[in-house]
């Protein structure tokens, strides 16, 4: 089982949808039992909310189901995960913070880290501007990109 995490600040707009689009790319692929797909937040201030409705309206228009609720980043997510995935550095900075013993080194990435030279390295954050069909592109080429690494790095048909 090949296990990814997405965080980012709140669990609500950015990292759900990660999640989402992760997963139905794995879905597409067949690989559906070979993998264990989730997201967080670092900050507690949407807990047990549901995803943000500017990226529920996209996830549907795409077609993508999503029904989780938002929790917060824990230290033994750290070392569950063979991926913790950031949106944007503040995210990864922040995971910094809580691995206090060193379980996320060599798994510890950003999602635009896995999209062709272009693209910005962080995913903006759509809650204070509302551009979640901008942030739903950056995903999407992320999403890609991470399954094709992950499928190289375990020879993944």
């Amino acid at each position: 089982m090949i296990r990814v995490l997405f965080v980012c600040l709140g669990n609500i707009c950015r990292s759900p949808m990660a999640e989402a689009v992760f997963q139905e790319y794995v879905d597409e692929a067949g690989l559906t039992d070979a993998f264990e797909v989730d997201s967080a937040g670092t900050g507690s201030w949407h807990v047990g909310e549901p995803a943000h409705r500017g990226t529920l309206t996209v996830l549907r228009r795409h077609g993508i189901p999503y029904d989780g609720r938002a929790r917060q980043v824990q230290p033994t997510d750290l070392a569950h995960y063979d991926y913790v995935i950031a949106l944007a550095g503040e995210n990864a900075r922040d995971l910094r913070r809580l691995d206090r013993s060193g379980v996320l080194d060599g798994k510890l990435y950003q999602l635009m880290d896995f999209t062709p030279p272009g693209y910005p390295r962080d995913v903006p954050d759509p809650y204070y501007n509302g551009r979640f069909d901008e942030v739903y592109d950056l995903v999407d080429a992320g999403a890609a990109g991470l399954l094709d690494h992950i499928r190289a790095e375990h020879e993944l048909a």
